[in-house]
């Protein structure tokens, strides 16, 4: 039996979920942003980037969706061994570690496509 902070690892998780809530609100309204832009007169090579940027909205969308609930499922499992008589086990801590390490990698990745957007934007 592992013994850690449960209020610590249940606050990560709420915290994973939270910020990932906020990236899907801003990059659904993101979305509709660069809906609007095509509205406009752009090159070929604008196009594109649209098409691509587009593309990596629906997919990001996904990838959030995605861990929330890997993160969602993971909290149920830390309630219910946090309920039983074993407590934690070594397993579960595993999996909040990577929980962890995809939650940062996401992260980065969004917060590159947001860069990417803000800088499509300054262009347009």
């Amino acid at each position: 039996m592992v013994q850690v902070d449960i209020s610590q690892l249940t606050g990560e998780c709420n915290t994973w979920r939270e910020s990932l809530r906020q990236y899907r609100d801003e990059f659904g309204k993101d979305k509709v942003l660069l809906q609007h832009s095509v509205s406009n007169s752009l090159s070929k090579d604008q196009l594109q980037e649209v098409e691509h940027l587009h593309n990596q909205f629906h997919i990001q969308l996904i990838n959030i969706h995605d861990l929330k609930q890997s993160v969602k499922i993971h909290e149920r499992t830390l309630s219910f061994e946090i309920n039983s008589s074993e407590g934690l086990s070594e397993q579960t801590i595993s999996n909040h570690e990577n929980l962890f390490d995809q939650y940062q990698t996401l992260t980065q990745t969004l917060q590159d496509l947001r860069d990417e957007f803000s800088q499509f934007l300054s262009r347009t």
